[in-house]
């Protein structure tokens, strides 16, 4: 057998597994803040365990989801400023979650990078913890994956898995009708989608992360790294009151394209735009990159994050739910005969 003294090691290609230990380590008490009912084990085993009876389960059904940040990412390398995204995270897998009537129960991450930096990595994941205490939902594992060569030295990758249950027969959307409500829940700006389009804007306007924001304090880049609003709370509300037939999460495609994933054949969404006032960030970027009205609200959510479709005798129900919870949710418009989605009024 060759000297060991002379052979190559993996942290000399460029992986420290001692770094990934510590990082374990590290955010073990993150993690245990967010344990919730049906919680079994910490991190560090090979898989994560969930105890769905635990949890006040039946005969529950299981629902998944995963989804990413996008290029939202590349503001928070670029700022160093990496304590929020985590939330962005678990936001964009939760909030959907809800919307097929389950209640998210426990969270999985996958962290990539090319070079682990525990400082950088510690507040990521602080922030995915802060993101699944929020939702009630436990961070019960993950991955972290350094890969020299992949990443350029600073970039990162995530992405998350979030499982939700509800009883058989919960699913949503369900019993969706002519003449029901439409509430919409206000976003806290951009969230997490359009963001190549939100960077070509920025970069037309000559502006840089850390200039001043044009229509809020503090930079432009903390202006637009403002987290996805977490809608869980008030929504598995809404649906433990009986007061939502159908959730729609305001993503990627705006009000354009999500309405009609949960309106059935036959039925289409009438918004007035009038109902609203467009936050400054959208109106910022709609006269920055010459936005016509149409493109604004099949891209950006256009301060609305999420959708309640609510029978009229349920109004007060769903609007009692989503106050106690903190989001002001207000009427926008009717289900009514036809399909897609009509507007009334003008934003900009």
């Amino acid at each position: 057998m060759k000297n060991p003294s002379k052979g190559i090691t993996y942290a000399d290609a460029g992986v420290d597994i001692d770094a990934g230990n510590a990082l374990v380590e590290r955010i073990k008490p993150a993690a245990k803040r967010t344990a919730r009912p049906g919680t079994m084990a910490g991190l560090g085993g090979f898989g994560a365990l969930f105890d769905l009876k635990a949890a006040g389960y039946s005969d529950p059904v299981l629902v998944a989801a995963t989804d990413g940040v996008g290029t939202k990412l590349r503001i928070a390398i670029d700022t160093g400023n990496v304590a929020t995204i985590g939330i962005d995270l678990v936001a964009m897998c939760v909030n959907d979650l809800v919307c097929q009537g389950a209640e998210p129960l426990f969270f999985l991450d996958y962290f990539a990078t090319g070079k682990l930096e525990l400082e950088q990595a510690s507040a990521i994941i602080e922030g995915i913890a802060e993101g699944c205490a929020q939702s009630g939902c436990a961070l019960i594992g993950g991955e972290t994956a350094e890969m020299p060569g992949m990443y350029a030295r600073g970039d990162f990758d995530l992405a998350g898995f979030a499982v939700g249950a509800m009883e058989r027969g919960g699913e949503l959307p369900r019993q969706i009708a002519e003449g029901d409500l439409l509430l919409a829940l206000p976003s806290d700006g951009v969230h997490s989608n359009g963001y190549s389009l939100v960077r070509r804007i920025v970069e037309q306007s000559g502006l840089g992360w850390d200039d001043p924001c044009p229509w809020a304090e503090g930079t432009l880049g903390a202006a637009l790294l403002t987290p996805t609003r977490l809608y869980v709370t008030g929504a598995v509300a809404a649906l433990k009151a009986g007061a939502v037939n159908g959730l729609a999460h305001i993503t990627g495609g705006g009000l354009t394209e999500n309405l009609p994933r949960v309106v059935p054949e036959g039925l289409g969404a009438e918004l007035d735009l009038g109902a609203w006032e467009l936050p400054p960030v959208f109106r910022w970027l709609a006269e920055q990159g010459g936005m016509a009205e149409a493109e604004l609200l099949k891209t950006f959510n256009a301060g609305v994050g999420m959708v309640a479709v609510v029978p009229e005798a349920k109004r007060d129900a769903a609007l009692a739910a989503f106050a106690e919870a903190g989001h002001a949710a207000f009427e926008v418009g009717r289900v009514v005969a036809g399909q897609g989605v009509s507007y009334r009024g003008a934003l900009l």
